[in-house]
């Protein structure tokens, strides 16, 4: 248990503060909006320097501000080849994915699945979506909330009342409900005022914030280092720290170049390319160039951004057990070192009033930039590809807007209902639960291949190939062989083989379709 220290008042006001500006700024936001195309994708109107921040500050929640450091002081740089990875698959979602995303008026990326295979595609596709979405993003709301209650655990009145409405009557517990309650419910004010305007110019000022909060921590990190940085990079380098490469062959391996490059390329391409949550963003650009700029810059940014995690990771060993070494207490158990706790235990432990306020404010942000962009998304796949399609489209503008901010509301409510029932359930079953919304990525990532790159497969075809693939997955996830960085390439090129040789099959019975991809 990290150390039960009461927040400075000072702390205290630059969290109170960053909420209710997030608030404030969803309803500043709210003005504008005429229609679900103003309420989704912002008119198209947003720049492409705040598509590209809004990319980062998605793809960073609060288990990578923590975990990141954590994973380089127990490990090394080897974290970086996913990162490589990911630049790649930001290559192949512009080339192959982009330019589809700007033929016609979608709200979401799954409406082409329904322009080429039909509407059940569609549908299952978003249904996927909106499953997965809903419990991944509620479990990463609860981790989030571990990491408040220990950096806010001081046994307040608030958090003894909350705990008390709950029947609970641990501190601990008590703040953890807290924790997640007060960060769903300003997630989800602002995201059904503002929109998606408000999601993307609040993950801008977010990505701000926890850059600042972390480059403020290294910094104070580095002069806590008895030798400054000259000691550090002669401690790090004796211990191997700096190791970036890995090229061990071994499937069941995380981490080697080979499962981080290619593995995290098929990742990225599945998250970047096919997943709601980030083809959003693009939608949000008046062109496919513009997306294509703002997606290419952001994987600069976020490998900038995994160097400099990594960093304070590697500057925490040389803290902790270098000449002078801190106490480590707080973060070993049963002898063992818990990566998690040990840059939550230097924020409580070592920074300075204002500074401990702002890396708080960091870690929410983190987290809200994530859960915002969930509900918004969902929102957008639930009208767009379900409840429009249902009514025909015949209701009005205002009564489709409507619906819009009360499925957002819905959604949030589901994801803290998630949260809250991720207490009660083991870490393992946790940890389960979010393999599986990692390999579905690699399921919808193959019909979109089918789409992109075949005529001859239509929806019974692209059924089969979903259906074998899912199986497939199952049975490599349950086997536990293989890391988790290849689910993705496994389950798409399953689905593609699959699929394409189910068309091959059937496309006598069925006319052709031209590719997702082409004009």
């Amino acid at each position: 248990m990290l150390p039960s220290v009461p927040l400075h008042p000072l702390d205290l006001t630059i969290v109170t503060l960053y909420l209710v500006g997030t608030i404030a700024l969803g309803a500043w936001f709210a003005r504008a909006q005429r229609d679900v195309k103003d309420y989704f994708v912002s008119g198209h109107r947003v720049p492409w320097w705040a598509i590209m921040g809004s990319i980062v500050a998605t793809e960073t929640s609060t288990v990578t501000f923590i975990s990141v450091p954590g994973f380089a002081y127990g490990a090394d740089f080897t974290f970086l080849q996913l990162v490589v990875g990911y630049l790649f698959g930001r290559v192949a979602v512009s080339v192959l994915f982009i330019p589809a995303y700007f033929r016609g008026e979608l709200l979401t990326v799954y409406q082409l699945l329904g322009y080429r295979f039909g509407p059940s595609v569609k549908r299952f596709a978003a249904g996927l979506f909106l499953l997965t979405r809903s419990l991944a993003d509620g479990f990463r709301l609860y981790a989030t909330g571990l990491v408040l209650a220990a950096l806010l655990l001081s046994g307040s009145q608030g958090s003894s009342a909350v705990g008390a409405w709950f029947g609970v009557h641990d501190p601990a517990t008590a703040t953890l409900i807290l924790s997640m309650i007060v960060m769903g419910v300003a997630t989800i004010v602002y995201t059904f005022l503002g929109g998606m305007s408000a999601v993307i110019w609040t993950d801008v000022i977010q990505l701000i914030v926890y850059l600042a909060g972390a480059i403020m921590a290294a910094i104070i990190l580095l002069g806590k280092l008895p030798g400054g940085w000259p000691a550090f990079v002669e401690t790090a380098a004796a211990h191997h720290k700096f190791r970036v490469f890995d090229f061990t062959w071994s499937i069941g391996r995380d981490y080697t170049f080979w499962s981080g490059v290619i593995g995290g390329a098929f990742l990225t391409t599945a998250t970047h390319g096919t997943d709601q949550l980030m083809v959003q963003r693009y939608l949000c650009s008046d062109s496919p160039r513009q997306a294509r700029v703002a997606l290419l810059s952001s994987g600069v940014l976020i490998f900038a951004q995994f160097v400099l995690f990594l960093l304070i990771g590697t500057m925490l060993f040389a803290f902790y057990t270098g000449p002078g070494a801190a106490e480590t207490s707080a973060f070993t158990i049963g002898g063992r070192v818990q990566a998690d706790r040990i840059f939550p235990h230097f924020i409580v432990s070592q920074l300075p009033p204002g500074i401990v306020g702002l890396v708080i404010a960091a870690i929410f942000a983190a987290a809200m930039s994530t859960l915002s962009s969930s509900l918004n998304s969902s929102a957008a796949a639930s009208i767009a590809d379900f409840y429009m399609p249902a009514t025909g489209g015949r209701r009005s503008d205002a009564h489709y807007l409507a619906a819009s901010k009360t499925l957002t509301v819905f959604w949030g409510v589901v994801q803290i209902a998630v949260a809250l029932a991720a207490i009660q359930i083991s870490q393992s079953v946790v940890t389960e639960v979010l393999a599986i919304a990692s390999f579905t990525n690699g399921i919808i990532l193959g019909v979109f291949f089918l789409g992109t790159f075949t005529r001859d497969v239509g929806e019974r075809a692209a059924f089969a190939g979903i259906a074998v693939g899912t199986a497939v997955m199952f049975a490599v996830w349950l086997s536990g062989r293989v890391s988790w960085q290849w689910y993705t390439l496994i389950g798409s090129l399953t689905t593609l083989a699959i699929g394409a040789l189910a068309g091959a099959v059937l496309s006598g019975r069925s006319r052709q379709k031209q590719p997702i991809a082409q004009p």
